[in-house]
């Protein structure tokens, strides 16, 4: 029996929120869904979502 995918989220990584959301936001017409940090000063983890496509950006070191 073949494995079965129901949703795949990849996680990709990023060196600039700031540019991120340029790209994929303003350029590529994303919604970010959320964004989370530890603290004001930890790295970013956020979503962004465009119709059922969804993506995890994140600055942490060592994801994706």
């Amino acid at each position: 029996m073949e494995p079965r995918f129901e949703r795949v989220v990849p996680i990709l990584r990023i060196f600039s929120v700031e540019k991120a959301k340029e790209f994929y936001v303003g350029f590529l017409g994303f919604t970010v869904d959320w964004e989370h940090r530890f603290d004001p000063t930890a790295p970013v983890y956020l979503q962004v979502s465009r119709g059922a496509l969804v993506l995890h950006l994140s600055e942490h070191h060592g994801d994706a």
